[in-house]
């Protein structure tokens, strides 16, 4: 499994300045549009929390809906997204967060969860941690039962890991 692993992470292509001057985007879709790639990811993960106990998986809008709901069905789980602004019809509850320029804020629904949930926060990138720590704050406002935060791809050089300041488990199966 490793090699194949490898050879995921190494399928990721490099955008240079995207979205802006100076940046390295790291492009995961050329890693997804390989289906042994894909399988390759969602067995990893399944493999690394399927005796977790899992009973929701919450996937960071947008990128973080596309494993979070395979693994979802995977796990026997249910899916929560957290969204944007205007993205979720019911009552809900927010969090905002800095931007490089600006603020931004994330949305759950006040039912999604509940204390005897176990959830995985699954997203495709760990960067800066700014709306990783936002989806934090959300979810510690549901008394979980225990949470675990997994990301696929990690700029370790960005120190997003330390914005966190949790207890929580955290994993990401690509560093750069």
């Amino acid at each position: 499994m490793e090699a194949r692993l490898q050879e995921a992470k190494d399928s990721i292509r490099d955008v240079i300045d995207f979205p802006k001057e100076g940046i390295v985007f790291k492009d995961i879709t050329t890693m997804l549009m390989s289906d042994k790639h894909l399988n390759t990811l969602v067995e990893t993960l399944y493999e690394q929390y399927k005796d977790r106990g899992i009973t929701k998986i919450v996937g960071l809008e947008s990128r973080g809906f596309i494993l979070g709901t395979v693994l979802a069905y995977k796990l026997g789980a249910g899916f929560v997204p957290v969204r944007k602004p205007g993205k979720l019809p019911a009552p809900t509850y927010s969090e905002k967060y800095a931007l490089e320029y600006g603020e931004d804020e994330i949305f759950i629904h006040q039912d999604a969860l509940n204390s005897e949930d176990v959830v995985l926060l699954h997203d495709d990138l760990l960067a800066t941690g700014g709306t990783a720590a936002a989806s934090i704050k959300l979810l510690d406002r549901f008394n979980l039962k225990n949470v675990y935060l997994n990301f696929l791809v990690e700029l370790d050089f960005l120190n997003g890991r330390e914005k966190l300041a949790t207890n929580y488990e955290i994993d990401s199966l690509f560093h750069f």
